[in-house]
């Protein structure tokens, strides 16, 4: 029981009330992109909250066990990830705009070189922190919560889905797609950093093709 209540904690701390927070409109959102802001979320929030959940692992299994350092499983399933997340986020949105009522997107690229580079940090920041949760922590976990793989895979990827409520049904679809597919490569490769930098890439990839069409 302990470790659900665990896990119940993290996410209601690092990422439900955060998204309660974009449903209600109280998350600054509307004020636009901003670097200072930007910096100020990496620094009290991100890189804590990383923090916290690489220590609650640490706890458990030895450094080894981690493959902290890349290796050629983390570039194949980095390879695989990203054009499928690319792919995915296209379709859905493709296919979003020929349906009436379907909201609007509500990016706030940045205006300045340093507004993307700090953009740019907290993409891979945002994507290391998911992965390393609802990937690492959950999927690795699974025994001790009396899972199989495939149980765990469907808890991950609905507590990863009502995470992205915020940004609609078609937003809840592409992450219950996307977070499906990266739970099995997580499982198949035992690779964090892979999937973490495809997902890092694909949070910045959108930003950039925003801007370009608008």
């Amino acid at each position: 029981m302990g470790i659900y209540i665990e896990a119940l904690v993290l996410y209601i701390l690092l990422f439900f009330s955060g998204s309660m927070a974009q449903i209600t409109g109280i998350s600054g959102q509307a004020a636009g992109f901003s670097a200072i802001t930007g910096i100020i979320s990496i620094v009290i929030y991100y890189i804590p909250a990383l923090v916290l959940i690489w220590y609650l692992l640490l706890k458990t299994w030895k450094l080894e066990y981690w493959v902290i350092k890349p290796g050629k499983k983390d570039l194949i399933s980095g390879i695989i990830a990203y054009p499928f997340l690319l792919l995915t986020g296209i379709t859905i949105a493709y296919i979003s705009s020929f349906v009436e009522g379907a909201a609007e997107s509500t990016l706030y690229a940045p205006s300045s070189a340093a507004e993307w580079i700090v953009l740019f940090i907290t993409c891979f920041l945002v994507a290391y922190l998911e992965e390393s949760f609802f990937r690492f922590y959950l999927l690795s976990k699974r025994r001790d919560m009396n899972m199989n793989a495939m149980s765990a895979v469907i808890f991950s990827v609905v507590l990863f889905s009502i995470c992205h409520v915020y940004e609609g049904p078609w937003g809840f679809l592409n992450a219950v797609i996307s977070g499906s597919f990266l739970g099995f490569m997580f499982l198949r490769y035992n690779s964090i950093h892979g999937i973490a930098a495809a997902h890092g890439l694909y949070n910045f990839t959108v930003y950039v093709l925003y801007k370009l069409v608008n």
